[in-house]
């Protein structure tokens, strides 16, 4: 996946609690241009400047948002927190910049909302766990999504696996906000958005394996005799906890951000004579679909920094994926002359 060259990008956005720039290289590859992104973790930091040419700013508390530059999309893998403060109102009055005294202070879905609430980006791409809508006995889903409503945003949500993409079951919530105001003036009833669908590609394991491996990430045999025990006891509780041997010509689990603790949930096989082996940092990046094996993207931290980044990361083919889907409702929207540029003025042209 490269980037498309434009002289005038395809539009603007911000990439918040970026991580290492999944969802970035996502929309870089049809066009977007990055103008701010924000990412707290100081290896994630190390890496993202390493391969997209910026230092991320920190903490996303501690960014003003009206300082964030007017932007056409906002993109943002946030964080999932619990809100503690039990019967949350339906209607979350939004109509300031700051406070939110609804619910828990400090939690970081709303540092986002307010800084949508604030620069009323035309677009919002969102990416979280699978288990969402479920979170908090479905609590956080309310009040996320309601936020949203409030905020004017017409909102669609889809669970996406990853492995029609990449050889890995990764499944992720994506929710994508159009705001109601600029796009009602091309789709009265609904934005006609669409989530991406796999062109049924096989995509195998071994694809991204290397021949040869240096021996460290080969189990030790005490590691190795304690999963297969731990295995075998949760096997006789009737649990599925274990480690995963994977059909090298199918699919692989999750990589997770624990990975580099054991691996188990990834292993590879390397004969009946030898204990089986951990993924390289290398082809953890493959993994998730990220371009390692080009100069520019260089793993430059550890192997554990390496393994925590690309288990917590958003696959960048689903997230391109997603981001074709939307520029065609931008096209769309384009042909009948509405005006979706420019934040928070863009709804003046289309009104």
């Amino acid at each position: 996946m490269h980037r498309v060259e434009r002289e005038v990008p395809a539009f603007e956005f911000v990439d918040l609690f970026a991580g290492i720039g999944g969802l970035r290289l996502g929309l870089e590859s049809i066009g977007g241009e990055c103008v701010f992104s924000s990412e707290w973790d100081k290896y994630a930091a190390k890496t993202y400047a390493a391969w997209h040419g910026e230092t991320p700013a920190g903490d996303i508390n501690e960014v003003e948002p009206i300082s964030i530059p007017d932007h056409d999309i906002l993109a943002a893998g946030f964080p999932c927190q619990p809100f503690s403060l039990a019967g949350v109102s339906k209607k979350i009055s939004l109509g300031r910049a700051h406070g939110f005294d609804d619910v828990k202070q400090g939690n970081l879905f709303f540092a986002l909302a307010e800084i949508i609430s604030v620069k009323q980006p035309a677009i919002i791409l969102l990416e979280n766990v699978k288990n969402l809508r479920s979170h908090d006995r479905g609590r956080t889903w309310r009040v996320i999504s309601d936020t949203l409503d409030s905020l004017g945003y017409e909102v669609h949500s889809q669970i996406l696996d990853a492995a029609g993409w990449v050889p890995q079951h990764r499944e992720r919530i994506f929710i994508v906000g159009f705001r109601r105001d600029i796009f009602a003036g091309a789709f009265p009833d609904e934005v006609p958005f669409e989530f991406p669908t796999p062109s049924g590609e096989r995509h195998e394991l071994r694809h991204i394996l290397d021949a040869r491996v240096d021996r460290k990430y080969t189990l030790s045999d005490h590691l190795w005799a304690y999963l297969q025990m731990y295995a075998a006891k949760h096997k006789a509780l009737g649990n599925g906890f274990g480690y995963g041997l994977p059909d090298l010509g199918g699919v692989s689990r999750t990589l997770s951000a624990r990975y580099h603790k054991d691996g188990s949930e990834i292993l590879i096989n390397q004969g009946p004579n030898k204990n089986p082996r951990r993924l390289t940092p290398l082809e953890a990046g493959r993994l998730m679909g990220f371009p390692v094996d080009e100069d520019r993207y260089k793993i430059v931290v550890s192997d554990t920094q390496a393994y925590r980044q690309f288990g917590n990361a958003v696959v960048p083919k689903v997230a391109a994926a997603v981001a074709r889907q939307i520029d065609v409702v931008l096209q769309q929207a384009t042909l009948v002359g509405v005006d979706w540029r420019g934040g928070p003025t863009s709804a003046l042209a289309a009104g």
